[in-house]
């Protein structure tokens, strides 16, 4: 990170709880160095036996990468960031509306049989990315399955995890396998409108979806980081937290060219 971005990061970090008084002993390492190490494995897709000798032994990034997923606190992180870019986009922190999408992506040797499997439209065996976004392309939620899960299947967790944390959510856009009993679901139980968006029957080609592109744009921006062009992950969990790390690294770049 330049020392622009380390600003913007150092801004967002989660309080250690010994700053809070709520016990526990000051960490003994930079939180600047580990935050880049996790980084670097991400836009790098190298392994984590790997990390360079620049940067602290792998085993204590991997162990501060580890405690950040278990205790929830990268998602506080890529969350504070979200906010801050929706406010200097002069939006609201809270967003209203959403977009619906997955992503089906090939599994490494690493992806155990109990989370893995085929999905047959894209002829994928691996897992299954199910995010959800503001307009503005930011994550707002993630949920990662095997890829024989089907996109109704994980829309119903996925809207009620939505729901639980973005309260002023009332309309999510959604592409044409999001259609049935989802629809009535997400209006009846969850109070969102799923309003979905299909390709009109004369179109041939690429044509871009108004709405649907959003989303689009936002795995590829996923995609940059070559950890995630397939998944490695032995835990669903940890895939998870690969996603938000790549997303605070876009959004964490945004606010310091700005702030230049």
């Amino acid at each position: 990170m330049t020392d622009a971005e380390w600003a913007v990061v150092r801004e967002a970090l989660p309080v250690p709880g010994w700053l809070e008084g709520r016990g526990g002993q000051p960490e003994g390492y930079c939180h600047r160095q580990m935050v880049d190490a996790v980084r670097y494995l991400v836009a790098g897709g190298i392994t984590w036996r790997a990390m360079p000798g620049d940067f602290p032994a792998w085993d204590r990034v991997y162990a501060f990468f580890r405690r950040w997923r278990d205790k929830g606190l990268v998602a506080e992180f890529h969350d504070r960031l979200r906010d801050r870019v929706r406010e200097a986009a002069g939006r609201d922190r809270e967003p209203t509306a959403g977009i619906i999408d997955a992503q089906s992506v090939k599994g490494a040797s690493s992806v155990p049989a109990a989370s893995r499997g085929f999905d047959g439209g894209k002829n994928v065996n691996g897992r299954k990315r199910h995010i959800i976004v503001d307009t503005l392309g930011l994550l707002l939620t993630v949920m990662v399955t095997a890829a024989s899960v089907t996109d109704r299947e994980a829309a119903e967790t996925l809207l009620e995890r939505l729901r639980r944390r973005h309260w002023r959510i009332t309309l999510v856009w959604a592409d044409g396998g999001y259609t049935g009993r989802l629809v009535d679901l997400a209006r009846d139980v969850l109070r969102v409108a799923l309003t979905v968006i299909k390709r009109s029957d004369n179109t041939s080609g690429f044509t871009v979806l108004p709405k649907r592109w959003l989303v689009e744009r936002t795995f590829a921006w996923l995609m940059r980081s070559r950890r995630l062009a397939r998944d490695y992950e032995t835990r669903t969990d940890s895939s998870e937290a690969m996603i938000r790390w790549s997303m605070s690294m876009v959004m964490s770049r945004r606010l310091a060219r700005r702030a230049h």
